[in-house]
């Protein structure tokens, strides 16, 4: 980051701090208006995407539903700004919204210079490369010179110009503000190549025109973490944030899912009492009702109920659990106890 820049983000971060500071939290700014705003992507299936009513659904949306769901026992309490990737930091930092759940990719400057927190890790990803069949390619060592279609303000420049250095081959950025722009781009012919998260090619690939003339390759370029974001300064609303997605996560691992989750209230398994709140006052810790995390799960559903509804198999996505299982099931999916 240039230093023209740097002191603008972190002045804008700073005030946004200082006003929480003298006034409302989070928390309280969120329960005073009755909803939660979160900044969502500006249509990725499976992710954040809204239907022709403008219904938004996928897995960061589930994120913030279960928020809502934790703060006021209603899941339907959240309303959704779409975002593009070069705008999102800016809306967050300005308080145009509470939280974002927008597939970003945590990395340390992100982490550190931007007055932003990073609660955790919702999907596990990498970045991919997406051509057409009869291209012939079937490596990404295969491309030089080709021209490469992306979004402006994300990592993704600056892992395509890496791996591309790395392997001593020339290239053509064609780089867009929002992501239809780029799957039309692609989608016209102006680029050899899409390149983006793998989810978000598998996501994409269901709006070209003949989605089947498409592959995506088997390099994976990069680490992706993708989580939800939060302003630095206010350790409430961030254990709201963290501990949403640690509840789904841990809900999952002790078997508790919407479809029984009532029934589980009365088990004897001590781990599944503090998730759902018949021991202890985790809930109060964190400024929420003890009964936060069934709330989530009973409205929301676990990680596995979601991945599952969003991105699975059994969508068009078609995407497997891979990393993303759970940690005991050869997976990367980790949440603290409840305890």
């Amino acid at each position: 980051m240039s230093k023209k820049i740097l002191p603008l983000v972190l002045g804008a971060a700073m005030g946004v701090a200082a006003t929480t500071a003298a006034g409302a939290t989070t928390l309280e700014d969120v329960k005073a208006k009755g909803f939660i705003q979160c900044g969502v992507s500006q249509g990725l299936p499976g992710f954040s995407n809204p239907d022709a009513q403008g219904n938004w659904t996928g897995l960061d949306v589930d994120l913030c539903r279960a928020m809502a769901a934790a703060v006021f026992g209603d899941a339907s309490a959240v309303k959704f700004t779409p975002l593009s990737a070069k705008e999102r930091f800016t809306a967050l930092q300005s308080g145009e919204v509470d939280v974002l759940s927008r597939n970003t990719t945590w990395t340390m400057s992100r982490d550190t210079q931007l007055g932003l927190n990073f609660a955790g890790v919702n999907y596990y990803d990498g970045q991919g490369f997406m051509v057409r069949k009869d291209l012939g390619v079937t490596s990404a060592l295969e491309l030089s010179g080709a021209s490469v279609c992306t979004n402006t303000g994300t990592t993704t420049e600056l892992n395509v110009a890496d791996f591309f250095r790395a392997n001593n081959m020339p290239y053509e950025i064609v780089a867009f503000e929002k992501a239809d722009e780029v799957v039309g781009a692609y989608d016209a012919g102006r680029c050899d190549v899409y390149t983006t998260d793998a989810s978000g090619l598998y996501a994409q690939r269901l709006k070209l025109t003949n989605p089947g003339d498409h592959i995506v390759l088997s390099e994976i370029i990069s680490k992706e973490p993708l989580g939800p974001v939060v302003r630095q300064g206010d350790d409430e609303w961030f254990n709201v944030a963290k501990w949403t997605l640690n509840a789904m996560i841990n809900a999952e691992e002790l078997g508790v899912t919407s479809a029984n989750v009532d029934e589980m209230k009365s088990s004897d398994n001590p781990s599944v009492k503090r998730l759902l709140g018949t021991e202890g006052a985790f809930g109060e810790a964190i400024g929420l009702s003890n009964d936060w995390a069934y709330n989530i799960v009973k409205n929301v559903g676990n990680y596995e109920e979601s991945f599952n509804a969003n991105v699975g198999p059994d969508t068009p996505l078609g995407i497997s659990r891979g990393v993303n299982a759970l940690w005991n099931k050869g997976g990367f999916m980790y949440a603290p106890p409840v305890r």
